[in-house]
C-alpha cells in the first residue's frame, strides 16, 4: 500500500510539473500580422534597432502550419534598422517591413535547381540610386545619362556580395525618391551592410535553390520587439 501511495505521489508531482510548464510559442510566422499570402517566407530578425547582426530563417507553409526550412546568421546595416515606411536614403539602415522578392541576380551563375527569375550581372549592369533619374531604384543596362555614376552601384564591382542575390521589393513598385534604393538579400562582405541583409554564401545558395515564384515568397524584416517588431508586419 505504501509503495502504491509513493508511486501515485510521484506521478502526481510529475503531472503537476508538466502542467506548470509553459506552452511552446508558435512558430514566428504564426505570430506575424501578415506573411504576404504565399506559402514561402523569409524572416530577417534582429535583437534591436541598433543591431547589425541577427538571424535569417526561411519557412514553408505546409497544411496550414509554417515549418522551418533552414536558418543562417544575418547582417544588417551599419546603423542598424529603421522603419521602412519612413526610412531615409543614405542612412545605412536596413528597412523593416514585409516585402516581395521580384527577382534574383548575380555575377555567378544561378545555383542548380534555381527556378526564381535570375539575371546575370555584366560589365554594363548598374543599379540606379540617383533620385533625379527616371530609372531610380532600377537595374539599368547600360547606365543612362541622367543616372550619375556616383549615385549608382556598378554591380560587377562587388564580386563577393553580388555573387548571388535577391532583390528585396522595398520602395520598388512605386519608388519614393527619398526613401532609398538597392536593398537586397546578398552574400556577406567584410562586415555590416549599407542597408541590405546579408548571409553566408552557402546560405544564399540554399535560399536560391529553395525560393519558388509560384509560391509567392516574401521577406519580413524586423526586430524582436518594439515599434519595429517583426510580428507587426
Amino acid at each position: 500500500m505504501r509503495r502504491s501511495l509513493v508511486t501515485f505521489s510521484v506521478l502526481l508531482a510529475l503531472a503537476g510539473s508538466v502542467a506548470a510548464r509553459p506552452a511552446a510559442a508558435p512558430p514566428l510566422p504564426h505570430r506575424m500580422a501578415d506573411t504576404g499570402g504565399g506559402s514561402q517566407l523569409i524572416t530577417a530578425e534582429a535583437p534591436a534597432r541598433g543591431s547589425t547582426t541577427g538571424t535569417v530563417t526561411w519557412w514553408n507553409l505546409r497544411r496550414g502550419t509554417w515549418v522551418k526550412g533552414g536558418s543562417a546568421p544575418a547582417r544588417f546595416g551599419t546603423k542598424g534598422l529603421a522603419e521602412g515606411a519612413t526610412r531615409k536614403q543614405g542612412t545605412n539602415t536596413t528597412p523593416t517591413g514585409l516585402y516581395d522578392l521580384p527577382y534574383a541576380f548575380g555575377i555567378e551563375p544561378a545555383p542548380a535547381g534555381t527556378v526564381h527569375p535570375y539575371r546575370r550581372v555584366g560589365n554594363r549592369s548598374w543599379w540606379c540610386q540617383d533620385t533625379a533619374a527616371r530609372a531610380y531604384n532600377r537595374w539599368v543596362e547600360p547606365r543612362p545619362k541622367d543616372c550619375r555614376a556616383g549615385e549608382a552601384e556598378h554591380l560587377i564591382a562587388y564580386p563577393t556580395q553580388y555573387a548571388r542575390a535577391l532583390v528585396i521589393g522595398f520602395n520598388y513598385a512605386r519608388p519614393v525618391r527619398v526613401r532609398g534604393a538597392g536593398i537586397f538579400l546578398h552574400v556577406n562582405g567584410r562586415g555590416a551592410t549599407a542597408g541590405c541583409v546579408s548571409v553566408p554564401a552557402a546560405a544564399m545558395d540554399r535560399i536560391l535553390d529553395w525560393v519558388d515564384p509560384a509560391r509567392r515568397p516574401h521577406i519580413a524584416i524586423g526586430t524582436r520587439s518594439g515599434p519595429t517588431a517583426i510580428t507587426r508586419y
